[in-house]
């Protein structure tokens, strides 16, 4: 009987705790859970996992029916296994606890498992000396209904303080519960939009980093609805305002040194670094099929909207896809910022992929190019085309077919990855590119 075992189960008696909820986020990039009653819970602190039918991974988000091509049926059963390391009591849901998974097949770990490519993912880098270190920085909308219609919390704009004030007792309570969760907020502003608010937290290893997405995007929208509100990540709620990215932040580590600056000229970045984002650009157009995975995501990625709509990168240009912060004068790069994601992916696999690409780009020992310090969109076609700079695919569609030719990501999924993945992705894109945005907006709002 090992002492972890024991602190859980201090914990359900002591907290009063009555189920467990085991989570796994799908292919669509929804959040699931099957809550276990503790009087239950012996069987599962043994390595029992919870059941699942495998052909949940081939459901996309707008219905509960198979995407055709999955290669899963209704035939069979595969199991969540949990991570007990990330057993945490819930502060929005007394009397419940959540613990993330992996999911398993008989004794081996699922090749549709999104969490355990994201571990194949982090071994691979190991195995080149590299450890990859990163944080989801995420934009959400607070709503509330108006009968039929959803209308923002409040109406301010970009980091006006009125936002901090109205909506106080709903973001001191999401505070508290994320760092009773482990997660401490950097800090919090109001974003562009009305009603539309920014949080970045801290990095952490990689497997913690997509873990913590997880855990912010079901706080933030539990503790909302406690205060009668709708939280929600769905990258272009509103066709005239500003849309929800995820922009995911990684630097490049060995041991415990940050590989991420030059070591001679710190304010640029190093050589593995450049190589690295040059993986990310050359394969950015499939790898958007994980992290901008919806059809409304394509509705955000478009010039001159800070969203990262070309394959560039420069140092403080929020218009390229690839963003190298700048730090206050005298201190090192810390960080790389990938623009193009949002919150809709899976960041199990947005980050997994991410990494598979800018390994290939370390392998291949890829150029990135020089520097872009301007907007790419103020460049002439044949400027753009004389420094490699392309325009990112302008739908979901595009993205898929740029992903099919991709060889590199295709091997890093493996085929039943790629083949489940893919066909929930063109199932969504063949069901809502021809929606009207306020139809596909109704079948996404608390969906994400």
């Amino acid at each position: 009987m090992t002492d972890w075992k024991n602190e859980i189960r201090a914990a359900i008696r002591s907290h009063g705790i009555r189920y467990v909820r085991f989570l796994w986020c799908d292919n669509a990039g929804l959040i699931r859970a099957k809550a276990v009653h503790t009087a239950f819970l012996e069987d599962y602190l043994e390595g029992a996992g919870v059941g699942i039918a495998a052909a949940q991974q081939a459901v996309p988000v707008m219905v509960d029916a198979l995407a055709s091509g999955s290669g899963l049926t209704p035939a069979g059963e595969v199991h969540m296994r949990a991570d007990w390391s990330t057993f945490t009591l819930l502060p929005y849901a007394p009397g419940h606890a959540r613990v993330l998974t992996d999911i398993h097949e008989g004794e081996a770990p699922w090749p549709h498992c999104p969490r355990s490519f994201l571990r194949r993912m982090i071994e691979w880098a190991g195995q080149h000396g590299w450890q990859i270190r990163a944080a989801f920085e995420n934009e959400f909308y607070l709503l509330r209904r108006e009968g039929d219609r959803v209308v923002p919390a409040d109406s301010t704009v970009f980091a006006q303080t009125a936002a901090l004030d109205v909506l106080a007792p709903m973001l001191e309570e999401l505070s508290s519960a994320l760092e009773a969760q482990g997660i401490v907020p950097e800090m919090i502003y109001a974003e562009s939009g009305p009603g539309q608010f920014e949080m970045p937290i801290r990095y952490a290893e990689a497997l913690r980093a997509a873990d913590n997405q997880i855990i912010f995007r079901e706080t933030v929208r539990a503790v909302a609805r406690r205060h009668g509100l709708i939280a929600s990540f769905v990258p272009k709620i509103f066709p005239d305002k500003a849309g929800n990215g995820a922009h995911l932040h990684f630097s490049l580590w060995q041991g415990d040194q940050n590989r991420t600056a030059d070591p001679r000229r710190p304010e640029a970045l190093s050589l593995e670094a450049q190589t690295f984002i040059a993986g990310i650009l050359h394969h950015l157009p499939a790898l958007m099929v994980f992290t901008t995975p919806s059809p409304n995501s394509y509705k955000r990625i478009r010039p001159r909207f800070w969203s990262g709509a070309f394959t560039c990168w420069g140092y403080g240009n929020r218009e390229a896809a690839v963003r190298v912060p700048q730090p206050p004068a005298g201190r090192p790069i810390t960080h790389v910022e990938l623009k193009t994601v949002d919150p809709s992916c899976n960041p199990y696999l947005a980050l997994g992929a991410m990494i598979a690409a800018g390994l290939d780009g370390l392998e291949q020992g890829l150029d990135p190019g020089e520097p872009v310090q301007v907007d790419p969109a103020d460049l002439s076609e044949q400027e753009r085309a004389t420094r490699g700079i392309r325009p990112l695919p302008a739908s979901l569609g595009e993205a898929i077919a740029a992903l099919e030719e991709d060889e590199a990501l295709l091997q890093a999924l493996g085929p039943e990855l790629a083949r489940s993945y893919l066909a929930v992705r063109r199932a969504e894109w063949e069901a809502m590119k021809d929606l009207p945005h306020e139809e596909e907006v109704q079948i996404l709002l608390e969906r994400y």
